[in-house]
């Protein structure tokens, strides 16, 4: 079965080339994409394929485009508003790719989405979890460093389900959506979560991630049933080779999840109640006959990498120093 079409018609060439070489290369993306530089060549397209979605800027858009049989047009505007276009909804031209894609995919998915979304071969997306029983092990940075290093050669997605993640002080980011917002959609609609993920993920370079919630209580709420659902929607729809869990005991069914992982990394420290805490979670594991966990989890010593913000970018600080380098060999004896 095809994808559905994306149509994107500007009558600057390079801009609208550009654009369909972004959304083609980001496999994420539920769609194929079509570029057009002129209205003729758009109506003879329109002629012998259905067009779901058609992000057309307004010096393009003229009635004969107003009479296609499309589901969704979206106006690329240069700031300007035009009152005979107001019927549609516009998405600012001059902004990152990131965040067009993102505004325009809010607007679908809030509709009735139908297209064929193709499904992916299963067991293709591998499933990291970043877990640790024991607190301040330097677990978020290993998971972010991690996600950064996997994504210079892989399409890579991080999760962070902690209670306090902190992402909008540290990175200066406001963000619109975040985890919670993708659960909500996951259970007021059935099907067409791949188009709200694309209006909801932010990018650290090449690495893509969901915003974390903003309110524990949001969390605490999600069954581990709807965890399950949400990882089975990504890998089932989207074309990742990773997904990064950075877990907590927040998570609901939190070892049921684990056992959902094809490798888990537990950060551990060598002090006595960390020692201890960490006999009394694989007791348990034990108890509940999930040997597989065990078996999957590789235990490692972090080193101390402080982040500093007037050394700027947080992310490559980690990926460039101590952090990275302790990444870096991991991978290569795993390999």
């Amino acid at each position: 079965m095809k994808k559905s079409i994306f149509a994107v018609c500007d009558l600057e060439a390079s801009y609208a080339c550009n654009l369909m070489d972004y959304l083609n290369e980001k496999k994420t993306t539920p769609f194929e994409v079509q570029a057009f530089t002129n209205v003729e060549s758009l109506r003879q397209f329109a002629k012998d394929h259905e067009i779901e979605i058609l992000l057309i800027s307004t010096r393009a858009m003229c009635n004969e485009i107003r009479d296609l049989p499309i589901s969704r047009t979206i106006i690329l505007s240069e700031g300007e508003q035009l009152s005979d276009l107001e019927e549609y909804p516009f998405v600012y031209k001059y902004q990152s790719s990131d965040q067009l894609l993102a505004e325009v995919m809010e607007y679908y998915s809030v509709g009735d989405p139908k297209p064929h979304i193709m499904g992916l071969q299963m067991g293709k997306t591998k499933i990291y979890g970043v877990y640790s029983p024991i607190g301040r092990t330097r677990k978020t940075s290993f998971a972010l460093a991690l996600g950064e290093i996997l994504a210079e050669t892989k399409q890579v997605l991080y999760l962070n389900f902690e209670e306090f993640s902190g992402f909008e002080e540290l990175f200066g980011i406001k963000y619109k959506s975040d985890l919670s917002d993708l659960i909500y959609f996951l259970r007021e609609k059935e099907g067409g979560l791949v188009y709200r993920l694309n209006s909801v993920i932010q990018t650290f370079h090449e690495l893509q991630y969901v915003p974390p919630a903003l309110s524990p209580a949001d969390l605490r709420d999600v069954s581990g049933e709807e965890w399950s659902r949400l990882l089975q929607e990504i890998t089932g729809y989207c074309d990742y080779d990773v997904i990064i869990l950075d877990l907590s005991e927040q998570v609901d069914e939190l070892f049921q999840i684990l056992a959902q992982c094809d490798r888990i990394y537990m950060p551990i420290q060598e002090d006595l109640i960390s020692e201890a805490k960490i006999k009394q979670y694989e007791k348990l594991v034990g108890m509940l006959e999930l040997d597989d966990v065990i078996a999957k989890t590789r235990k490692i010593r972090l080193p101390m990498q402080p982040l500093l913000r007037e050394n700027g970018d947080l992310t490559q600080q980690l990926v460039w120093g101590e952090m990275g380098n302790y990444v870096r060999r991991l991978l290569w004896e795993e390999e």
